[in-house]
């Protein structure tokens, strides 16, 4: 309990309607002059003034109440950041999964890394749609929300995908498709004729 306290005494300081949407405007802006170097070249200065400058701006008339209603940035942010970070949660997640399981797959001579991106944005649609409550599985499926269970079917999943590459054999050299062997002897006859 004492880490929520220090959470809630630093809300009550004001520091997700003052802090945060200060710092996170100061450092897109600051950012943005200095990566495009609109002041000029080697222009810190003014760069972190114009920064302070906007950031405050944003900040202090939500502080005295300047804003109309529903109109104010920083109720704005603090409302579309959460939204975003799960965004940003999915997209890594999403990246992840294909870095493990898409690098490379080659089975039967046909590459799945197509298939295996697909299956990864499937699952990322079905576990954060699952922690929403989107999903309701039927009654003879709820077996399936049982941890051990869940436990038990990746083990078993990754102790197969382990044996399976452990025991392929390294691929041959693959032999050219019908249509690359017929365009390989027409265009090679017209280009070296025969001697």
């Amino acid at each position: 309990m004492m880490l929520q306290n220090f959470i809630a005494a630093l809300d009550a300081w004001g520091v997700t309607d003052v802090l945060l949407p200060f710092v996170l405007v100061f450092v897109i802006v600051y950012a943005t002059l200095h990566k495009t170097k609109i002041l000029g070249e080697g222009k810190k200065n003014f760069n972190v003034i114009v920064a302070l400058v906007m950031g405050l701006a944003v900040v202090i008339p939500h502080i005295v109440g300047r804003y109309p209603f529903n109109f104010d940035p920083v109720d704005v942010i603090n409302r579309a950041l959460p939204q975003v970070s799960i965004i940003l949660v999915a997209i890594i997640m999403l990246l992840l999964i294909i870095g493990v399981f898409g690098n490379e797959i080659d089975i039967g001579g046909t590459a799945l890394s197509g298939w295996i991106v697909i299956l990864a944005i499937i699952a990322v649609v079905l576990i954060f749609g699952a922690a929403l409550g989107w999903f309701i599985l039927p009654i003879w499926l709820g077996f399936l929300l049982n941890p051990e269970l869940q436990a038990l079917i990746i083990m078993i999943l990754i102790f197969g995908i382990i044996i399976w590459f452990i025991t392929k054999e390294p691929k041959e050299e693959k032999e050219e498709k019908e249509h690359g062997k017929f365009l390989k002897n027409y265009f090679g006859s017209i280009i070296r004729p025969k001697k």
